[in-house]
C-alpha cells in the first residue's frame, strides 16, 4: 500500500483549505481530504468513484466511512460502504443518485482531480469477526447495498474462511447488476483471488425489468426457487453464515427470513451466525 506521509498529507490538505472550489472551506482535523481517480456512471441512478487513500488509513473489508465534499463550512456527510478490499491502494465507492439528496445530488456531479472528504474512522458489522466460523457464506443485498460485498469477494481472507461465498444481489433493473457483475466476472483474473474465484457464486434478481431470476429474494429463498434454481441446499445454521445490507424494508424481512431458517444475529463483540449493515446512502 502506498500513499503520502504524513508532511504531504498535512501540505495536502493545506492547499485544498486554500484553493479547493468552491468556497476554499477549512478541513476538519478528523478528515482526509483526498482526490478523485476515477469515476464511471452505470445508469441515471448509479456510479462508482475512486479516490487517494491515505497511508494511514486502516479498514477492515466490509467497513463504511463517512464521506462528504468541501462544498460547505459545515459539509454533509453520509455513510458509504468502503467497496474496495482492505489491500486496496485506492479507495472505491458504489453510489446511488438521489435527485435532491443534501450529498448525492452533488457527488454525482464529481471528476477526476475533485477533492473528496473522508472522516478518519471507519467502522461497521458486515466483518467477517462478527460471524463464528462456517462452510458457506451468504452475503445478501439490494441496490448500492453491494458495496461491502464487492470488498469482501475481493479479500483473501473471505475465501480462506468459507468453502463457499453466494452473494445476492436484487435490483429494479438489469443495467444496475453490471456493477457485480463485472466484478465477480473479473475475480478469476485477479492476481490475489485467481482460483479460488470458483469459490464464489453471484446469483442477481430483477423487480421490474425481465430477467433470469425475478422477485425479491426474501420470497426466492421462503417459497424454495432460489435454492431449485442454484442447487444450494437449504439454510442450515450450522454450517451457513449470512451478511444482509440493503433498503430498510429490505434489512427487516430479510432479517426475519435467516431468522426463521435458525439463524441468529451477531456484532463485533458478539459474533453469531449473521449480521445486518444498518448505514445506508441518504
Amino acid at each position: 500500500m502506498t500513499g503520502p506521509s504524513a508532511g504531504a498529507a498535512h501540505a495536502e490538505a493545506l492547499m485544498v483549505m486554500n484553493d479547493n472550489r468552491p468556497g476554499g472551506f477549512a478541513i476538519p482535523e478528523n478528515v482526509f481530504a483526498e482526490t478523485v481517480t476515477a469515476v464511471r456512471h452505470y445508469t441515471d441512478r448509479l456510479f462508482s468513484f475512486r479516490i487517494t487513500r491515505p497511508a494511514s488509513f486502516r479498514f477492515r473489508s466490509g467497513e463504511f466511512v463517512m464521506i462528504g465534499l468541501p462544498n460547505a463550512e459545515k459539509p454533509v456527510y453520509r455513510a458509504y460502504s468502503i467497496a474496495s478490499p482492505a489491500w486496496d491502494e485506492e479507495i472505491e465507492f458504489f453510489s446511488i443518485k438521489v435527485p435532491g439528496g443534501p450529498l448525492t445530488e452533488h457527488l454525482q456531479k464529481i471528476g477526476i482531480g475533485d477533492t473528496v472528504l473522508m472522516r478518519k474512522k471507519p467502522t461497521g458489522t458486515l466483518v467477517l469477526d462478527a460471524l463464528i466460523p462456517g462452510r458457506r457464506l451468504y452475503l445478501l443485498s439490494t441496490g448500492t447495498g453491494v458495496a461491502p460485498f464487492a470488498s469482501l469477494i475481493r479479500d483473501l481472507e473471505t475465501y480462506e474462511k468459507f468453502e463457499q461465498i453466494v452473494l445476492v444481489q436484487t435490483c429494479r433493473d438489469v443495467a444496475e447488476l453490471t456493477y457485480i457483475r463485472e466484478m465477480a466476472a473479473s475475480l478469476s483474473g485477479d492476481p490475489l483471488i485467481g482460483e479460488l474465484a470458483d469459490q464464489l457464486r453471484l446469483y442477481t434478481t430483477t423487480t421490474r425489468e425481465p430477467s433470469p431470476h425475478m422477485g425479491r429474494i426474501t420470497d426466492l429463498m421462503t417459497s424454495g426457487q432460489f435454492f431449485e434454481d442454484t442447487g444450494l441446499p437449504p439454510i442450515d445454521p450450522g454450517v451457513d453464515r449470512a451478511m444482509i445490507c440493503g433498503s430498510t424494508e429490505m434489512l427487516r424481512d430479510t432479517k426475519a427470513m435467516l431468522e426463521s431458517f435458525g439463524l441468529v444475529e451477531g456484532a463485533n463483540n458478539a459474533p453469531a451466525t449473521f449480521v445486518v449493515e444498518r448505514a445506508f446512502v441518504g
